[in-house]
């Protein structure tokens, strides 16, 4: 689902840092299922799209990963939603927003590594539960500075 057509300009004179940090946030909204029940998961999303929409981000669409892909270190919705958050990130803040943590990953590791592609991507990953990983930034890219 999408509130919009999102923006797809790349062109660098485009964007400055000035007027990057003042564009609408463009939340991407992921989440995994491994059963076939769709109840919790329609609850979760709804909760996301509502929490997007109390902060004023812009909501790019929706990804889930179903399955065995739900369990799957690869991933192919989330990958999917990295290539077009790569995209955005030139143009606006962007960020990955789950409904908790586990909806990531259960396994730490594992979380920690998507939340990587996602710090590389340009993005954070936020949660509804007023989480985020916006300031853990330059770790999760492996910036020295940090």
């Amino acid at each position: 689902m999408s509130t919009g057509p999102i923006a797809t300009s790349t062109h660098p004179a485009a964007v400055s840092p000035g007027n990057r940090g003042e564009a609408r946030p463009l939340a991407f909204i992921y989440d995994r299922n491994a059963t076939r029940s769709h109840a919790i998961l329609d609850m979760r999303l709804e909760g996301c799209r509502t929490y997007a929409r109390r902060h004023g981000w812009q909501v790019a669409d929706q990804w889930i990963d179903r399955g065995d892909d739900a369990l799957s270190p690869g991933r192919p919705r989330f990958t999917a939603l990295l290539e077009i958050m790569r995209t955005q990130a030139r143009i606006r803040p962007v960020l990955c927003l789950v409904h908790t943590w586990d909806r990531l990953a259960h396994d730490g590791d594992l979380r920690i590594a998507l939340q990587q592609r996602v710090a590389q991507a340009g993005g954070y990953v936020a949660t509804t539960f007023d989480e985020s990983d916006e300031r853990a930034h330059a770790v999760l890219v492996g910036r020295a500075d940090a």
